[in-house]
């Protein structure tokens, strides 16, 4: 009766057991491979959320403009109708609200407090307008309310969307550094580790080289075992970073900076691309740094 045999290893495997499969350096890539994406899982949330913020600040801003009127007293509400008068006959408009006393109290109540003398004090009067689809023309509505209200002054809100794109861009640009700069520090620590791995081995090295074994195998086995480490690392960092950005408050409806965080949509899937980038930067980085000292050590 034939015993059976046992199934000889493959080259990848039998490379695999050239590297000691723990130490400092097995928990430092990991770790380190972790800590890093569940980082950049967060850097991209901020990223692509600040980016939704402004978009929605821009598009609301987008569609609305306010009309402010600082006259004399008796002048005031001669002008208003004036300015309600040229609203009503100017196409483009969707709508157009005259903002009363208590609600611009209202307005100024968390900067002021409650008990502000409205009455007073030489607060401008208010009308919101809404524009329609296609919008008015903002200039000459502009010289008509000079013409007939000289207090009134359109703003259509321009000074306040550009701020708005340029933060979003800004911020966009930061969250693409942050990544990469955290890509650059996880690569230069898997580094570090490779080379003292590589360096822990010498012997090893040594003995391999005597009995045949080339560099290329060498560093294949070495460069094999630091990618699956980071690959590994990395997949639970992003699975940790998902959890803590859907841990976070969802989006109010003040749009508020610390609110609506997370992802949305197809954006979920981002954090999922970084296991694999996290383990090319692996690949590269260990195969540059055992040539290298591989090279030392000769």
């Amino acid at each position: 009766m034939r015993l059976p045999t046992a199934k000889p290893a493959s080259p990848a495997t039998r490379a695999l057991e050239v590297v000691p499969p723990s130490g400092p350096t097995a928990w430092l890539t990991t770790f380190t491979a972790g800590a890093m994406t569940f980082l950049c899982v967060f850097a991209l949330a901020l990223s692509l959320a600040s980016g939704r913020l402004a978009t929605r600040w821009s598009e609301a801003l987008a569609k609305t403009a306010t009309i402010r009127l600082s006259a004399p007293e008796e002048q005031v509400q001669i002008q208003t109708d004036a300015i309600l008068t040229a609203l009503a006959s100017t196409p483009g408009i969707k709508s157009y609200r005259l903002i009363e006393d208590a609600e611009t109290k209202q307005l100024l109540e968390p900067w002021f407090g409650p008990d502000l003398p409205v009455e007073a004090l030489p607060i401008p009067r208010l009308i919101e307008v809404v524009e329609a689809d296609p919008p008015y023309d903002a200039e000459g509505l502009k010289q008509r309310l000079t013409a007939e209200a000289p207090g009134a002054v359109l703003d259509d809100h321009t000074r306040w969307r550009r701020p708005l794109a340029e933060a979003a861009q800004r911020i966009r640009l930061l969250g693409v550094l942050s990544i990469a700069l955290i890509g650059a520090a996880m690569a230069a620590m898997i580094t570090l580790a490779a080379r003292a791995a590589l360096a822990t081995n010498a012997e090893v090295i040594r003995v391999l080289r005597l009995v045949g074994a080339k560099d290329s195998y060498i560093a294949r086995a070495f460069v094999r075992r630091f990618t699956l480490r980071a690959l590994t690392g990395a997949a639970i960092g992003a699975a940790a970073g998902l959890v803590g950005v859907a841990a976070l408050p969802a989006a109010d409806a003040a749009g508020g900076f610390l609110t609506g965080l997370g992802f949305t949509g197809a954006g979920w899937l981002w954090p999922l691309a970084l296991p694999p980038l996290a383990a090319i930067v692996a690949f590269l980085a260990t195969r540059r740094a055992a040539f290298q000292k591989l090279r030392e050590l000769t």
